[in-house]
């Protein structure tokens, strides 16, 4: 399924809601759920909290007949405005996990020339993140070198700790779009936390698509393009620790809930590695793209 956090002006009513998009409508599954009589989170993250159970309801939901669906139920996709999917307990973004973007970063950014021989891990805050269509905040007093960075978001559907690699992808619910932004300026004593906490600095979606849905999640094309011009273009299979790897490593000593993203990392063609260097401005568009997810777009706005 693709599901999303969604608003609509059609009803008068701005609360967000939970949809799953299918074949271009947006199908709303509270309004669904209460016709059925069946009960069902109406947020996303209480929806991934409930496991499976609530995954199968969905699924009978959107699979009933058409013809009976009440009013109010399905909106065009252009219709409605996307949210970020959910609001992660915990962000873990991964750098470093392309061989090409270590080259282009110990040019750039200063960091080792070698191949990390476990993953490089760090934090976003929950606060950073933002939507589909929303604005990335750039304020001139504290960053000229923002950046982009497309990367393929795991969203964890079952606790993990001290989990196998063999079992790591039985505790993903699914997949999603994040794009890391970074303040390449802010980099504190090499601490990233601020250079890519801000507020804003986590655009994420548009949608979740469950992993049944995804065959190969090691074997998708991403890419990333600003006002419309490519810069980043690769595949999952390039990175340098899978994302079985990553879950195994992280839930060694971190435990992984429901709804935690892990962001798996950003391949070669930032802005801090092109000849000259180029950085966002007001007024940019930044879309990120990954197969069969869908592309996340925000604009570039001044903050000051």
């Amino acid at each position: 399924m693709r599901l999303l956090t969604f608003t609509t002006a059609t009803t008068g009513d701005r609360a967000p809601r939970l949809g799953a998009d299918v074949d271009g409508l947006v199908l709303d599954l509270g309004v669904l759920a209460d016709h059925a009589g069946v009960g069902l989170p109406r947020d996303l993250l209480a929806f991934v909290q409930a496991g499976p159970a609530a995954l199968e309801a969905a699924r009978r939901l959107v699979d009933a007949d058409p013809a009976a669906r009440p009013a109010g139920a399905v909106h065009r996709l252009e219709d409605v405005t996307p949210a970020a999917p959910l609001r992660p307990g915990k962000i873990i973004g991964v750098g470093l996990n392309y061989v090409e973007h270590v080259e282009e970063s110990s040019r750039s950014l200063d960091t080792d020339k070698e191949l990390p021989p476990r993953p490089v891990l760090f934090s976003k805050p929950a606060t950073a993140v933002t939507g589909p269509g929303a604005p990335i905040l750039h304020n001139g007093d504290l960053t000229q070198q923002l950046d982009w960075e497309c990367e393929l978001a795991v969203v964890i559907g079952r606790t993990a700790f001290r989990v196998s690699e063999e079992d790591a992808y039985g505790h993903v619910f699914g997949y999603s779009i994040v794009n890391d932004i970074s303040a390449r300026d802010q980099r504190r004593s090499g601490q990233w936390f601020f250079s890519k906490g801000q507020d804003s600095y986590a655009p994420f979606g548009p949608v979740v698509v469950t992993a049944d849905e995804i065959a190969d999640p090691m074997d998708l094309d991403l890419s990333l393009r600003v006002n419309g011009v490519t810069k980043q273009k690769s595949n999952t299979r390039h990175m340098l620790f899978p994302i079985a790897r990553l879950i195994a490593d992280i839930s060694s000593g971190v435990t992984l809930e429901p709804g935690d993203v892990i962001a798996t990392g950003s391949p070669s063609g930032v802005g801090a590695g092109m000849v000259p260097p180029e950085f966002l401005v007001p007024g940019d568009t930044v879309e990120a793209t990954v197969e069969r997810i869908g592309t996340l777009a925000n604009p570039v706005v001044d903050a000051r």
